[in-house]
């Protein structure tokens, strides 16, 4: 498939133009020719050179993250980006970004991923964005223990053995979930706010917890990289239903 092609029909899917003013990753095609060929693809939650230089080994013509290298703008390319970039360039890969983009979509996002794993029913779109959204909520359609939910996340995530982090000041049986992965916590207002029992998401700061404990909802910390998973390797799905090859490249941080 033609490489403009297949990054016009990702834009597509993903909606990537109605996130351009909300988020600082420069979403779509990052490194690139004008012109190109693909038919092996590689996806990976992040950008770097240990997934990069997977990438290349496994002699892939794209390679698909969540986070990208290019972020609010770009004034020069030196150091780590210069390496990065030189990596890309010299082995003819080309990289391809979603990052809001693919947290929010209803089907194919990380929290829709994280949603589908605790059956949530009833969802709704969560995370204001401006006029997009970054997350999903959802009703479990049984209430769940605090531990059953912690303990469900940790054995489906790839936590590097760091498991799950629980902030238990909500109610004993969970029903109404709000889903956002990664860097999750600055919407704990939100949450409450629509009536959640529990946020699900990668990351806290200090604050988070006495902001939870005082709003009488459960938080749960599943990790960055384990809750941003799914996204990634629903585009390899996407991008094989077209004709592609395309493979899930590990590479856990534990944060």
């Amino acid at each position: 498939m033609d490489l403009t092609t297949l990054a016009a029909r990702l834009d597509e899917e993903l909606r990537t133009d109605a996130y351009a003013d909300v988020d600082a990753s420069a979403n779509g095609l990052q490194v690139a020719p004008d012109e190109g060929t693909v038919e092996t693809v590689a996806v990976a939650v992040d950008a770097a050179a240990a997934t990069i230089d997977a990438a290349i080994e496994a002699d892939v013509d794209l390679l698909v993250t969540h986070h990208g290298l290019i972020w609010g703008g770009l004034d020069r390319v030196t150091g780590r980006e210069y390496d990065l970039v030189s990596r890309l360039v010299e082995n003819d890969l080309a990289l391809y970004v979603s990052h809001l983009p693919l947290d929010g979509h209803e089907t194919l996002g990380n929290a829709a991923g994280i949603a589908d794993l605790l059956d949530l029913e009833d969802r709704a779109r969560f995370g204001e964005l401006g006029p997009e959204y970054g997350g999903l909520r959802g009703r479990a359609p049984e209430p769940l223990a605090p531990d059953a939910l912690a303990t469900r996340l940790e054995d489906a995530l790839d936590h590097n053995g760091e498991g799950v982090r629980t902030l238990d000041f909500g109610p004993d049986r969970i029903e109404d979930v709000a889903v956002l992965t990664g860097s999750g916590a600055d919407w704990l207002d939100e949450a409450v706010a629509v009536g959640a029992d529990a946020l699900v998401t990668g990351e806290g700061k200090q604050q988070v917890y006495h902001a939870a404990r005082e709003a009488d909802i459960s938080v749960f910390l599943a990790g960055h990289y384990a809750t941003e998973t799914f996204g990634v390797r629903s585009l390899a799905d996407l991008v094989e239903g077209w004709g592609l090859d395309a493979t899930f490249l590990s590479h856990p941080t534990g944060l």
